[in-house]
């Protein structure tokens, strides 16, 4: 197998004497973690760059079609396909807390069955979000969005109803291959997508003339296969430690395993919603499509580039979960260290590329001057906006590793949307500083506080209690199969 046996334990004291010796301890464990966390780091960040790039194919296919071809599919692929999918990625990351921390503790044979609960919640999960699907026009309208543009992304909607679904059997499969290291599958995998997702964009675009639908169905084509490929992988005997086949097993303890995933989905999707909203919200501002468009190039840009901190998130939680598991509680902290100033180095390189290129980003997606122009205004708030999210997701990684979900959950809800949304309305509208007072509002009213809330959280942690909550929490889950496993037997 991959991984299971790997992992060096951090969870030794520097070396005595001289400050050298001590400085070459601590350089020796900088790069023992670090070589950990970028064995799940550097596979996954081409990974989630791949598959993210499977929407901004598409987008750009889309946005040389028109600008309200542009705005529609930038709706319903960021705006409605990215809500649905913020809550399954959500729910999905309350396997990073169990089965990373099992895997941990070497009980490996709870991870195919956590894997099979989290495909049974979520499928059942996209039926409640199918109305926002079917009635996705009427909303846009009702909230502020123009006619044409509402229409055609209602229209779009219907035809991405696929990838909800497949994204309840592709998210639980990523989180479980992930909290097991395998990665090298992750790497692979996103080629085809993208061959298949290049190829069936011109075919349907440009060939058949299919227009903006049939970039929406080259999307679905291309997600169905990633989901199938990464499916086989798991069930056809790639996993042969941690995936035992089909389970009666996963039935039992549901309700428990529903509650967890719920506050993961709350915390995750409160946060993976907030920008999406700032899209939704310019459809009551002046000169709607200019702004709608320039917003969306740069909410593509910073989503394309965010996938490398939400890389780190992922890769923290596993890294936080794994060492908590195995009851590492200062391995665990020290690898929330190393995560953290990597990430925050990697942030601020990004945030000068942002500034110094300007709005010549932009050339990937529209060509129009206008829009061009608007995207060089918005910038600098684009690479304060990288420069945080370099930071948050690694302390949110830490959450999840830890399973704090339900906590942050209220610190999201607090900072985001009692503190964050309101603060942006204010500016963009009361003051009338249009889309940059609305994302700046959003951004040191919402994100900057949860920030720092978070880094209060982390730096107070005691990780030693951290560590004994996983292993009772590893042990409840244990009983709980075992239980189920006897009551079964004694039916028999």
């Amino acid at each position: 197998m991959e991984s299971i046996g790997r992992g060096e334990n951090l969870n030794q004291p520097l070396l005595g004497g001289d400050g050298d010796q001590a400085n070459k301890s601590l350089a020796s464990r900088v790069w023992i973690e670090s070589k950990k966390l970028w064995h799940i780091l550097g596979p996954y960040i081409f990974f989630r760059l791949s598959t993210f790039s499977l929407n901004i194919i598409t987008q750009a296919f889309a946005g040389h079609l028109g600008d309200v071809e542009l705005a529609a599919i930038s709706i319903s692929v960021t705006v409605i396909l990215g809500f649905s999918y913020g809550l399954l990625l959500g729910m999905a990351s309350a396997l990073e807390t169990l089965c990373g921390q099992a895997f941990g503790a070497k009980r490996y044979d709870l991870l195919g069955i956590y894997l099979q609960r989290s495909w049974i919640v979520l499928f059942l999960c996209c039926f409640l979000l199918l109305p926002m699907y079917i009635f996705a026009a009427p909303i846009l309208k009702y909230l502020g969005q123009p006619d044409d543009v509402a229409e055609l992304s209602g229209i779009l909607a219907i035809w991405l109803i696929p990838i909800l679904f497949s994204s309840a059997f592709y998210l639980p499969i990523n989180k479980f291959l992930l909290s097991q290291q395998k990665t090298r599958v992750l790497t692979v995998v996103p080629l085809v997508a993208l061959a298949v997702n290049l190829m069936t964009n011109w075919l349907f675009v440009y060939v058949f003339d299919f227009g903006v639908v049939g970039a929406a169905v080259a999307l679905d084509i291309s997600w169905w296969v990633l989901t199938s490929v990464l499916f086989g992988y798991v069930v056809l005997g790639w996993c042969p430690f941690t995936w035992s086949g089909f389970s009666i097993q996963a039935l039992s303890g549901l309700w428990e395993f529903v509650k967890l995933s719920a506050g993961s989905g709350v915390m995750l999707c409160l946060e993976n919603w907030y920008y999406r909203i700032l899209l939704l919200m310019t459809g009551n501002l002046e000169d709607t499509t200019t702004a709608f468009d320039a917003l969306s190039v740069c909410m593509n840009i910073n989503g394309w580039e965010v996938t490398i901190p939400f890389c780190f998130l992922a890769a923290t939680g596993v890294r936080v979960a794994n060492e908590l598991g195995a009851g590492n509680g200062k391995a665990a902290k020290f690898a929330t260290k190393v995560s953290l100033v990597q990430s925050t180095i990697i942030g601020l390189f990004f945030g000068a590329v942002i500034l110094i290129l300007r709005e010549k980003i932009a050339l990937i997606f529209t060509s129009a001057p206008d829009v061009l122009q608007e995207v060089d205004k918005l910038s600098s708030l684009l690479a304060i906006t990288v420069l945080f999210n370099s930071v948050q997701p690694v302390l949110s990684g830490v959450a999840v590793g830890s399973g704090w979900q339900a906590t942050i959950a209220y610190i999201n809800l607090g900072c985001y949307y009692v503190i964050g949304l309101p603060l942006g309305c204010v500016m963009g509208w009361v003051f009338n500083w249009g889309v940059m007072g609305v994302w700046a509002g959003m951004i040191f009213g919402g994100t900057a506080v949860q920030t720092i809330m978070l880094v209060i959280i982390t730096v107070l942690n005691d990780w030693e209690k951290e560590a004994e909550v996983a292993r009772k929490r590893v042990q409840r889950w244990s009983n709980d199969t075992e239980d189920s496993n006897q009551s079964k037997d004694q039916a028999f």
